[in-house]
């Protein structure tokens, strides 16, 4: 008798693997770059290359690498779409490397005189575009076998098998090579979204082994039947990882998807609650003091020009002020330039604003884009009432009416809300209750994941729109 060998599985990276690959790569060509250029300021300079050198200036190892990572994960480098495609990766490499020369700039000038080097951030911004733009080429996260798509099976046929072959197709093409669906013996034979629906929890290991997969998306933990839960424990047993679908969803979109959760308030709520020892609330507040004091010396500065201008374009006050929600479903004021007509909501009452609206005057429109319009909210920042990072405060009278529509919309409420956050950064502009679902869920993301870390992608990303004036 002849046995047929058993398909080998290769080892397949995450998408979290392939972006930590991603990440080393890029830091070691950082190193590399640093290196160089010390080596090419010692030259000019005429100074021995030695350890006499380098060693009272490799803290620009340890600066240069860490600010390099911000922006490179505030501009999506490590995203694997982006990275898969070389003419995207060269455009974003030229503004990573733009952007952390006008960072070096505006540092150097407000630094002591000759604090700090001249040239060699120029020596090390050519030598970090060229070393990482190659290491970027010949990363294996990105060739050979190692970039093979994550084979999966997704057990179950409810919504949440159409909502993650949705997902999939849109963020994690590249990542994911879904296989079949497992379903109910009335199941077989058809398909979802043409993916086929190849057999019952009774063949999942036969099917797993025979299609060589490494995960099952389980769309439903609750629902499995005792054949398709014994046939995903044989599969587990056999080395195969499970993972719950949103929590998968969540890690590839950065959202939180609200509406497929039913009522699994564990998947919305913050994934570590605080603590006596928890310090990040505490530094969080004390950056939003900090940073709000800046801001309102550029609020006084820039105050008689903006009110200026405002009063020469049109009739009305100089400051708009309006009820908003916010921590724990407290009222508050929120303070803003003006920058529609006075009386743009005389006959309408509370809506949403909406792109190109015709409500908002010229300066309004210069205001909005730059994102000007928001800067009175730092006296809210240093109030207590906002924080700089959080899910934007709304109307009362739109949080009564998407609270009734919209699962879990309260659950915003548990944080203080921001001046800009990871929706306004990650979704366009929004005018209707579908975009404060949508929105809804990347709030819901910040509010399991916050961190200092996240917090500053999303301050640098605000800047970057900020200067790209993407405000609507």
């Amino acid at each position: 008798m002849i046995f047929s060998p058993q398909p080998r599985r290769r080892p397949q990276f995450r998408i979290s693997e392939r972006r930590l690959m991603l990440m080393a790569g890029d830091t070691l060509a950082v190193i590399l770059a640093v290196t160089t250029a010390l080596f090419i300021w010692s030259v000019v300079g005429r100074y021995p290359f030695d350890l006499t050198f380098v060693l009272p200036r490799s803290y620009w190892y340890v600066v240069l690498a860490g600010l390099w990572l911000i922006l490179a994960s505030a501009n999506d480098f490590y995203d694997l779409r982006m990275a898969a495609s070389r003419t995207a990766t060269l455009r974003r490499l030229v503004v990573i490397t733009l952007q952390l020369l006008v960072i070096y700039l505006v540092v150097f000038f407000l630094a002591q005189p000759l604090a700090l080097p001249r040239l060699f951030i120029l020596y090390y911004g050519a030598a970090s575009f060229v070393l990482i733009g190659v290491v970027r080429l010949i990363n294996p996260a990105l060739s050979g076998w190692m970039s093979d798509r994550r084979r999966v099976f997704i057990v179950g046929t409810d919504w949440g098998a159409l909502t993650i072959i949705g997902a999939i197709a849109r963020y994690a093409h590249e990542a994911y090579d879904i296989r079949g669906i497992i379903g109910e013996p009335d199941d077989i034979a058809s398909d979802i979204c043409d993916v086929p629906i190849l057999g019952t929890g009774r063949d999942l290991l036969r099917l797993v082994r025979q299609e060589r997969v490494s995960e099952l998306i389980l769309t439903s933990t609750q629902s499995l039947s005792a054949e398709t839960f014994q046939g995903v424990m044989d599969a587990y047993e056999a080395g195969v990882t499970l993972v719950p679908m949103p929590l998968l969803y969540e890690r590839i979109t950065g959202q939180v998807p609200v509406e497929h959760v039913a009522g699994n308030w564990a998947v919305v709520l913050p994934i570590d609650g605080e603590t006596l020892l928890s310090l990040y609330p505490a530094f969080k507040r004390l950056i939003d003091i900090g940073l709000s004091l800046v801001g309102m010396a550029a609020f006084l500065a820039l105050l008689p020009l903006i009110a200026l201008a405002i009063r020469l374009d049109s009739p009305g006050g100089i400051f708009y002020s309006q009820e908003r929600t916010g921590l724990n479903g407290r009222t508050f004021r929120i303070y803003k330039f003006r920058s529609m007509r006075a009386d743009a909501e005389a006959r309408t009452g509370a809506v949403f604003s909406r792109p190109n609206d015709p409500r908002v005057t010229r300066v309004g429109r210069f205001l909005r884009k730059t994102r000007l319009d928001e800067l009175p909210q730092v006296w809210n920042i240093l109030r207590g009432d906002m924080s700089l990072v959080g899910p934007r405060p709304e109307r009362p009278e739109h949080v009564r009416r998407l609270t009734e529509k919209i699962p879990f919309y309260r659950t915003r409420h548990i944080i203080r809300p921001g001046l800009t956050g990871w929706a306004q950064v990650r979704y366009p502009y929004g005018s209707s209750d579908e975009d404060a679902l949508a929105k809804l869920q990347y709030d819901l993301y910040y509010i399991r994941h916050q961190s200092l870390i996240l917090d500053l992608m999303i301050l640098v990303r605000t800047v970057g729109k900020v200067i790209r004036m993407a405000g609507t």
